[in-house]
Parts: structure tokens; sequence; C-alpha cells
């Protein structure tokens, strides 16, 4: 059904209600915004979250690249690779490219190394879109041009990171993840070679580089003066992007503590070990896989919800289950297998919006009654308790449950009023009582129906960044394929399925993250592929050699797979074992972790 116009809502219900109620989101629940991203512009905003401890707001990028452009897209559209060439060529620090051919090998670094261009595109006169993780300074960049095309991401994941166990907002702290902490903070430690503090903390021009630092690549100090020529950060965000960061973390305390436990145990010990250009796509597979397991967590507990009003215990909690293509599509059964899996979790992931929509409802009207307002329930940093009061709501067990239901049969009717002329079919659904007695639920079902198949694009559109599908370090890749068209003359139908894999990057990164010793043990430890295995299927719900739940497949595909992803870790270094003997296959590191480190 084709979006039905906002203003429809708009005439039956209050301006403020349908302001609320209009949107895929519910931050409570998930702390984004569901929409595609950029992940791989993520690290640098957190390089700025973790260092100021805000939303990074406005820089000088357009202003010292872009002058000419005489409305903001216009200076957007003349920042581009040739541009920021011939400025940086001009420095003092950069010599030698004083023509138009090494003016171009100049900024050809610049887009191998440092800098993309808007939808990934080639050529040096396109927009520039983003700025890669190359060393801190890279933060100073304020690219994307606003902190929301990232959609909450580097806030939820410092929150995550962060573990403060109250506060409505992020503080900084003395040392720690938040402040000007470059000994104390193992990312900024990690990716601020030669940086210190010259200055007030707060000062954004207060970051020096020492120029005598001799451990930079030629990339890291191609964007470390590209950086200077900006002079200062940016500014803090103003306006719907204000700081501070709020203190919000999701629903799934399990994997949110999983993900904060392998990204911290990872870069402590591995940081100065792994050469920089491997450590950046390990850590941002890390970022996928940790909000890959986030999300399907989320998305299993919301339904859980739905059916019993309680969010379940954080033990209780587990990620769905996806099989996954261990050959990365070139055996087609395998690859087939995945699709089913992976279509599977994204039909779960479409059927998630009418619960959210009834979540969104259910909080609108609790937070406007004064006698649940009155009971004071926090719901940062994390909303458990307020989301199970919302259920007790939903399955009238609460005292105000009857008032709530009675509020929404009321607007059932209003909006039924509004649809009939023109939608009577989602007029007669929000009066049928009969096949859905729930007023909450009936409610929520023609809401998310109303606003239709932008809402549905937009979730794929968040899987997809999140698995970073078709990238080099992604977890998914994605095909078109056309079906019907058969004898009974259906028309052919054009869609993209996508297959769940492991890049050599994610690959990597699993296996040294789960061979550190550990609890304060230093070290790595004897780990067999097949408990290897199992921890991929229960932490994270990575089904190698074993059918997730609703998916047949047979024993000779199951050992097919496992039997390839065995080679795919041998060929990687990854992997040892004197015979084919179960007990003798052993992981292996590529690179040993820093010892000393190990019991932080």
């Amino acid at each position: 059904m084709p979006n039905i116009p906002k203003a429809a809502a708009q005439a039956a219900l209050q301006p403020n209600m349908v302001k609320a109620l209009w949107t895929g989101n519910y931050t409570k629940a998930l702390p984004i915004t569901i929409q595609d991203f950029e992940l791989s512009a993520v690290l640098p905003a957190i390089f700025y979250m973790f260092r100021f401890g805000e939303r990074r707001g406005s820089g000088q990028f357009l202003k010292t690249f872009a002058w000419e452009g005489a409305t903001p897209r216009e200076r957007r559209q003349e920042a581009t690779i040739a541009r920021v060439a011939s400025v940086l060529a001009k420095e003092d620090h950069i010599a030698g490219f004083d023509d138009d051919h090494t003016l171009a090998v100049l900024g050809d670094l610049l887009l191998c190394f440092g800098l993309e261009n808007v939808r990934h595109e080639l050529g040096q006169d396109k927009q520039i879109q983003r700025a890669f993780p190359t060393h801190y300074l890279t933060s100073w960049i304020d690219l994307p041009g606003r902190a929301a095309h990232l959609r909450g991401v580097p806030e939820m994941l410092v929150a995550i990171l962060v573990n403060q166990k109250k506060g409505d907002h992020i503080e900084p702290q003395s040392k720690g993840w938040v402040g000007p902490n470059y000994d104390t903070n193992p990312l900024l430690h990690a990716f601020g070679e030669g940086m210190s503090v010259a200055g007030p903390p707060a000062d954004r021009a207060s970051d020096l580089f020492d120029e005598n630092c001799k451990s930079v690549g030629l990339d890291q100090l191609l964007m470390i003066r590209l950086a200077q020529l900006l002079k200062s950060a940016p500014d803090k965000a103003y306006g719907k992007g204000a700081t501070p960061i709020l203190n919000e973390r999701p629903i799934a305390a399990l994997a949110a503590r999983h993900f904060s436990e392998d990204f911290r145990r990872f870069l402590r010990s591995y940081a100065s070990e792994i050469p920089r250009l491997a450590l950046v796509d390990m850590l941002e597979a890390c970022m996928a896989v940790g909000m890959m397991t986030v999300l399907t967590s989320v998305v299993k507990i919301v339904f859980d919800w739905s059916e019993t009003g309680c969010v379940p215990p954080q033990n209780d909690q587990r990620p769905a289950g996806i099989f996954v293509d261990c050959s990365t599509g070139v055996d087609k059964s395998l690859r087939l297998l995945s699709e089913q899996s992976l279509d599977d979790l994204i039909r779960q992931v479409e059927r998630i919006q009418p619960t959210l929509a009834t979540l969104r409802l259910l909080d609108y009207l609790a937070r406007n009654d004064k006698k649940i307002r009155k009971l004071g329930i926090g719901v940062r940093p994390d909303a458990t308790e307020w989301i199970n009061l919302l259920g007790e709501l939903l399955h009238r067990r609460h005292a105000q449950a009857d008032f709530v239901h009675g509020t929404v049969d009321l607007y059932c009717g209003q909006l039924a009023d509004e649809l009939e002329a023109d939608h009577p079919d989602l007029s007669a659904s929000l009066r049928d009582e009969a096949s859905e007695p729930n007023a909450v639920r009936r409610f929520s079902a023609v809401l998310a129906e109303m606003m239709g198949a932008n809402v549905r694009s937009q979730l794929i559109g968040a899987v997809d960044s999140v698995l970073q599908t078709n990238k080099p370090i992604g977890l998914a890749q994605k095909r078109s394929t056309t079906r019907g068209g058969g004898l009974g003359g259906t028309t052919r139908r054009k869609r993209d399925v996508r297959s769940m894999i492991f890049s050599d990057a994610a690959l990597e990164y699993l296996v040294h993250v789960h061979l550190l010793a550990s609890g304060n043990k230093t070290g790595v430890r004897r780990l067999a592929m097949r408990d290897f295995l199992e921890t991929l299927r229960v932490r994270y719900g990575f089904h190698v050699d074993a059918a997730p739940e609703g998916l047949s497949v047979s024993n000779e595909l199951l050992h097919r797979n496992r039997t390839t992803l065995e080679r795919r870790l041998r060929d990687l270094g990854l992997l040892m074992g004197v015979n084919d003997a179960e007990s003798m296959k052993r992981l292996r590191p590529r690179f040993q972790p820093r010892w000393e480190v190990q019991h932080a």
C-alpha cells in the first residue's frame, strides 16, 4: 500500500501525538535512527566524542576548501579531491606538487588513503563524503557534514563502551574513555600518535601534533596536514544534535555487554601489535559484528515483550540465528541456504514495525499520564523497567491500563472516521474488534501500515549498513535475482537477496579476540575449532556447522560449510592441526597480544 499522507493522522489526532508516533524508531529500545548510514564514518565521530564528550558540530572544512559556492549545497559540491589537493599543495609542509601531473598524484593519494567521494564514486571532481579514520585528527574534518547522517550510531557505541552506571548524559572522566586522555583511552592512544594537549582541554585548538614524531605513516601525515589547515576541531553540535551525549543503551543488555568486552579487550591487546590498516578493518568488523548482534537481539526481545509484556532477563537474551555461507558465495548450495536464512531474519525485522508502533503509542500515553509520571521510573541508561511498565499496560495488568485502552479505543474511532472515505479497508481494521480486541494493537498495526513502504526501505537500509553489505570488510553479500514469469504467465519480479558471510577481516577479528585469555590472565588460550564454532553460535547467532531454528540443512552441507571455513582459516594462518581429529584442530593468532595490558 502506498504511504498515506501524515495529514490524515494529524486531522484525527493531536499534532504532538502524531509527531511522536510518525517514525520508525523507538530509541528507548534501540537508541539509533533506523535508516542507512556509513559505518566506516563512525570511528572519526567516536574519536571526537571521546576527546570532547560532545557531539561534533560544524567545522572549517567547507570554509577552507569551498569558498566559492553561493549556497551550502554548492559549497559541498565545490569541495572535491582536486580542490583539497590544490590547497594542500600550497602549504609549507607539502613540497613537490607544482604542476597538473603531480597534483593529480597528490589527489590520488588523498582518494586512496584519506578521503572518499559521495556514493563511493571515483574521480577527483566529485563531492567528498567522508574521511577515513587514519589518525585522531581526522575527527577535525567535519565529514559527513551533519552528525545526524550517522543516525545516532556513534552515540550508542560510546554509551556502550563507557558503560556509565548512572546519569542521563555521558560525563567526562579524569582517567578513562571520555576526556583528553590519550594515555588512558585505548582508542585515542591507538590513533593519536604524536598528539598532546597544549592549553585548556576544552579549547578546540588545544590538540597539538608533535612535528618530531616519526611513527606516523604517509597516509596519516596527509590527513594531519589537511586537519592542520582547519586550525581547530569543529565546535560542539547545536540545534537538534545539541550536546551532551545521552547515556542511552539498547535493551539488549547481554549483546551490548559482549560488544563492550570484545572491543575493549581486542583494542587493549592488539592495537600496538597489528598494523594500523589491518587494525582499522578489524575494528570496523568488530563494530559490524557487535551491532548486528545487538540488532537481532533487540528484534527477539521486542517480540518476546509483545507476547509476555516483559523484557527477558539478561542471561536469557539471545540473538537471532543466521546461517553463514563460509564459501562467500562460491558454493551455490551454501549461498542459497544463507540467503534463505537472512531473508527470514529481514522478514522478522520488517514485522517488528507494528510492535515498535505499540511501544511508541504506549510510551506517549504513559509519559502524559500524571499517575504514571509520579512513579519516577528512569529510562537511562537502561529502559528495561519502563518498557516492562508499558508491557503491563498492554496486557492490562496495570491500574491505569483500562484508562489507556479506553483512550486508544477513542483514537481508533477518530482515525477510522478520517480514513473512511479514502481508505475504507484501514477504517474497517480500526473498528474490527472481533479480529483484534486489543485496541492498542489494532491502532498500532494500522499506524504502521499507514507509514507504508518508506519505513520498510529504511529498515532494509539499516540492516545493509550494519552488515556492511558488499563491502570488503562486510558480513553480507547482495545480488539481484528475478523470479516468476513461468507457465502461469506471472510477471517476473526483480528483488535483492542477501547472504551472510565472513570476510577475512571479520574472521581475523573473531579469532584473535576469542583467543585472548579470560579474566585477568595474560596471553592467549587454547581454543579448539569446535569451541570457537559454539562461541560464534551462542554469542552472536552465527551458525556454521549447525542449522539455525526454522532452517533445514543436510549434514552433508553443514560438513561442507565447516570444511570450507577450516580451509580459509588455514590459508589465513589461523588454524593448526596435525590430522583430522577434532581435538587436534586448534586456532592460533597471527599477531601476538601485548602481554602487559591483558589485565586492563
